[in-house]
């Protein structure tokens, strides 16, 4: 699907997490944090391109102050029906 067609409309919350801890690993991070729901989260990220030390703890540190908000795709039948447009004339 391309992103200038998805609105987001069809996609439902899952947790928002509030990052409290962010430990660098071999080609990424590991997040951690606490959801709106009280539960722990984690959150493994990968990077696809090899980063220097001192770049991992600049990311690392602006991660830390990072939230996250996870949607998934809704099932169908959870999904809001299409709105027509207004500017459309009414049949007769």
């Amino acid at each position: 699907m391309s992103a200038a067609k998805d609105t987001g409309e069809d996609f439902v919350p899952v947790a928002d997490i509030e990052v409290e801890a962010v430990r660098p690993e071999k080609g990424g991070f590991v997040l951690q944090g606490r959801g709106a729901d009280r539960a722990d989260y984690r959150i493994e990220m990968n990077l696809e391109i090899p980063v220097d030390r001192q770049t991992q703890a600049v990311l690392g540190e602006i991660l830390t102050q990072s939230e996250f908000k996870l949607r998934r795709r809704a099932p169908a039948s959870m999904r809001r029906p299409a709105v027509r447009s207004r500017n459309r004339k009414a049949r007769t």
